[in-house]
C-alpha cells in the first residue's frame, strides 16, 4: 500500500473518530470522570500503537521506530504543556463540563495548524539545509531556557489575539450553556469560552515551535511526522481529564523534557558528521522520559518545585 493512500485512509478514519466523538460519545456537555478518561487514553494509545505496527507491517522497522520516537517526543511535550491548559481553564473560571468540548475543537484547530507546520518545515529544510542547524540551534536554547525556568507563568490576558478579537467583537459576561456563540437582542456575542478557544489555539501554536522541530530531529518524512503527531494529539483530552487532579507530582517531567530537547538539538546539529541510529534515540528519549516519571514518584521534592511545575494564575 502507498503511503497516500494510507494517508488518506488515516485522515479519514481519524474524522470519522472525532465526529463519533463529539456527536455520539460527548453531545452533552458533562464532567468527565477519571475512569472514563483512564479508558479513553488507553484507547487513543492502543489505536496510536497498533498504527505503529501497521507501519512496521507495510514499510518495516526503521519506519516503525521513528513512528514511535516521534510520538513519544510529542505525547511528552503534549503532556507538559497540559499544565498551561489547565491554569488557561482556572483563569477564566471554565466549568469542567465545557472543558472537554473546547479541547475537543481546540485539537481540530491544532491539527490544521500542525499540517501547515510540517509542510513549512520540511519545505525549508529541503530548500535550505543550513536551517537544520538553526533548528538543532533553537532546540538546545529552549531546552536550557525550560531546564533553568523557575515556574511556568501564563498570561492570558496579554495574548495579543485575544486582545485584537476582544476589542472588534462583543462578548457576552456568561457562558450560556457552553456555546461559543449566542444572540441578545439582536446583536451576535462571543461567550467567553469562545475566548477561551481563542487562547488555547494560539497557546498551541507556540507549543508547535518547540515540538514540530523536536520530532523533525527524528525524521523529515512527512507521513511518519504528521501521522505521529496527529495520533499523540487526539489522545490529549483524556490524558488531560485523567491527569488534571495529580500533574503537580510529576515534578521532575519538566526537566527529563528540557534533556530531551537538547538531545534532539544536538541530534540534529551533528546529523551531517555523525548519525545516531533511530533505535538509540528511541531508547535514548524513552529512558531519560521513563526517569523523570519515576524519579517524581519514589523522590517528591517538596513543596517548592511542586509549585514551579504547578502553572500559577497570573492577573
Amino acid at each position: 500500500m502507498s503511503e497516500s493512500l494510507l494517508l488518506i485512509i488515516f485522515t479519514i478514519c481519524v474524522l470519522i473518530l472525532l465526529t463519533l466523538d463529539l456527536f455520539v460519545f460527548h453531545r452533552k456537555n458533562k464532567v468527565i470522570k477519571i475512569r472514563e478518561a483512564l479508558l479513553w487514553a488507553a484507547f487513543w494509545i492502543s489505536l496510536a500503537l497498533s498504527f505503529n505496527l501497521l507501519i512496521y507491517y507495510l514499510y518495516g522497522a526503521d519506519k516503525a521506530l521513528n513512528f514511535l520516537t516521534g510520538y513519544l517526543i510529542e505525547e511528552a511535550l503534549s503532556v507538559d504543556n497540559l499544565f498551561v491548559f489547565l491554569i488557561i481553564f482556572q483563569y477564566f473560571g471554565v466549568e469542567i463540563k465545557y472543558q472537554h468540548k473546547t479541547l475537543f475543537w481546540g485539537i481540530i484547530g491544532a491539527l490544521v495548524m500542525r499540517a501547515i507546520f510540517i509542510a513549512t518545515g520540511i519545505t525549508l529544510i529541503q530548500k535550505f539545509h543550513w536551517i537544520v542547524y538553526l533548528f538543532g540551534a533553537f532546540l538546545v536554547f529552549t531546552g536550557f531556557k525550560m531546564l533553568g525556568s523557575k515556574e511556568k507563568e501564563v498570561h492570558p490576558e496579554r495574548n495579543i489575539i485575544l486582545r485584537i478579537f476582544t476589542r472588534f467583537f462583543p462578548v457576552s459576561k456568561d457562558f450560556k450553556d457552553g456555546n461559543f456563540f449566542r444572540r441578545e437582542n439582536g446583536r451576535l456575542l462571543a461567550t467567553p469560552l469562545f475566548v477561551v478557544l481563542l487562547v488555547v489555539e494560539t497557546t498551541d501554536v507556540i507549543f508547535a515551535m518547540d515540538s514540530i522541530p523536536a520530532i523533525l530531529a527524528i525524521t523529515t518524512d512527512p507521513f511518519i511526522v504528521y501521522t505521529s503527531n496527529v495520533c499523540a494529539i487526539l489522545g490529549l483530552r483524556a490524558i488531560y481529564f485523567a491527569l488534571a487532579g495529580i500533574m503537580g507530582l510529576f515534578q521532575y517531567l519538566h526537566y527529563g523534557l528540557s534533556i530531551i530537547l537538547m538531545f534532539v538539538g544536538v541530534k540534529m546539529i551533528i546529523a551531517e558528521f555523525i548519525k545516531i541510529p533511530v533505535v538509540i534515540a528511541l531508547t535514548v528519549v524513552a529512558s531519560i522520559l521513563l526517569s523523570s516519571i519515576l524519579a517524581s514518584i519514589f523522590f517528591p521534592a517538596g513543596k517548592k518545585l511542586a509549585e514551579r511545575n504547578n502553572p500559577r494564575r497570573h492577573t
